[in-house]
């Protein structure tokens, strides 16, 4: 069995609109504030099981106000618009990584969908 891929770096950019994160598997990823504060794991964002998601919308310019350590497997992103509550595993930011492109798209046609702005 293969241990997890484990983040090497992991710090802000472009004044808290970014997130950087590298893993000692070589993957990279550039994680824009508003896109994890939208797929918080938070129960306020993904609700309490199954088909209970809420749409996030006007995050267009949030920003990340800081990181702070949960453990030794996940970080809380505190994020300037006041949420605070979402802890994100590691594992859970690398499939953000690898499923951006997919998981945006969803987003913002879900968005356009109920009528809503970023």
């Amino acid at each position: 069995m293969t241990a997890a891929p484990w983040p090497t770096e992991l710090r802000l950019k472009d004044k808290g609109r970014l997130l950087a994160i590298a893993f000692d598997d070589g993957g990279v990823f550039e994680l824009p504030a508003e896109y994890l504060r939208v797929e918080s794991p938070s129960a306020e964002v993904q609700g309490h099981g199954p088909g209970q998601k809420t749409t996030q919308h006007g995050k267009k310019d949030v920003a990340i106000a800081e990181i702070a350590p949960t453990g030794n497997y996940a970080v809380r992103l505190v994020f300037d618009d006041g949420h605070s509550t979402g802890i994100y595993g590691f594992g859970y930011l690398r499939e953000l990584g690898l499923q951006r492109d997919a998981r945006w798209a969803a987003y913002l046609a879900e968005l356009k969908a109920k009528g809503l702005s970023r």
